[in-house]
């Protein structure tokens, strides 16, 4: 016999217990006769008689005795992973969480989430990674924990929730010689703009809204992330378009100043995603109920 039928440890954990072919099937809720079959193979696996008959009952030979820890452990071990999960205790925890997130969240979302994990979960180790292309595949492979941001690549296929909604805003120089604290629909099209194009995101929608409008926007710079659009605005005449929260965090930062825009841009939602593979982890549903609560509503300030 090669193999160890799963069953057969909990009758020999019983039998060695009970000292009773019968209350075991009893407790297993099985036939005397079918807990009777098991432990024939399992003599036959082990090439042992293992339990003999006495006035006392099944006692133990040598060899059950011996290997009966070891098995008692399999049996234990088995049931805990076909069991819920277990519970993720985050003053306790040691545990590396990867988290992909658009440079807005890197800025806007990270130092705060940091700052509350090193309160509730100080042995928690954060590594974020750029939302890309590439993201959905990293999620489906498990090489990556949770994606936040507006990603609408990964809306289909994924579990996902909303955190909080967002909608645009303008920057500009605070010392911008033709803008003041209004931002005309004239003023928008003749100053010259920088365009983000962040891979993954879902940010093309401005690009949209404002052809549909007919509004032209006039763009002299074209970049990839939003991490150092705030200085050069600051340094130049140019206009961009951010996500609000972002531009009031850059206002803090650079000396830029925050303007509506001219005609209503589209809101959205920033939402955290992972894959059915992470949905039961306890360690994965406390992080996203603690970004829940540090980040969620509509109005949440961030």
């Amino acid at each position: 016999m090669a193999k160890l039928d799963l069953e057969w440890l909990s009758v020999f954990v019983e039998v060695y217990k009970t000292q009773s072919v019968s209350r075991a099937a009893q407790t297993l809720g099985m036939e005397q006769a079918s807990a009777s079959m098991v432990l024939n193979k399992l003599r036959r696996h082990f090439d042992d008689p293992l339990f003999c008959r006495t006035s006392a009952g099944m006692e133990p030979t040598p060899r059950a005795q011996t290997i009966y820890p070891d098995l008692l452990e399999a049996q234990m071990r088995i049931e805990k992973a076909r069991g819920a999960s277990a519970a993720f205790l985050p003053q306790q925890a040691m545990r590396d969480f990867r988290i992909c997130m658009t440079d807005i969240s890197e800025i806007v979302l990270l130092p705060r989430l940091i700052n509350h994990l090193q309160k509730t979960a100080p042995g928690l180790v954060i590594e974020a990674e750029k939302i890309s292309p590439d993201s959905r595949r990293r999620l489906e492979s498990g090489d990556i924990d949770l994606a936040v941001g507006f990603t609408p690549d990964l809306e289909a296929g994924f579990y996902q929730q909303a955190l909080f909604a967002q909608d645009f805003v303008c920057l500009a120089s605070s010392d911008h010689p033709r803008i003041g604290a209004k931002l005309t629909g004239e003023a928008f099209s003749a100053e010259g703009h920088i365009l983000v194009m962040p891979s993954g995101t879902g940010h093309s929608i401005v690009d949209k809204v404002l052809a549909k409008n007919k509004v032209e926007r006039r763009v002299v710079l074209r970049v990839q992330s939003f991490l150092g659009v705030a200085r050069i605005v600051a340094q130049t005449e140019f206009l961009v378009i951010v996500p609000r929260q972002l531009g009031n965090a850059l206002a803090q930062q650079e000396r830029v100043k925050v303007l509506e825009p001219p005609l209503p841009l589209p809101a959205y939602k920033v939402k955290q995603h992972w894959h059915e593979r992470f949905n039961a982890d306890a360690g994965n549903m406390w992080l996203r109920q603690s970004m829940m609560g540090l980040f969620s509503g509509p109005t949440r300030n961030v």
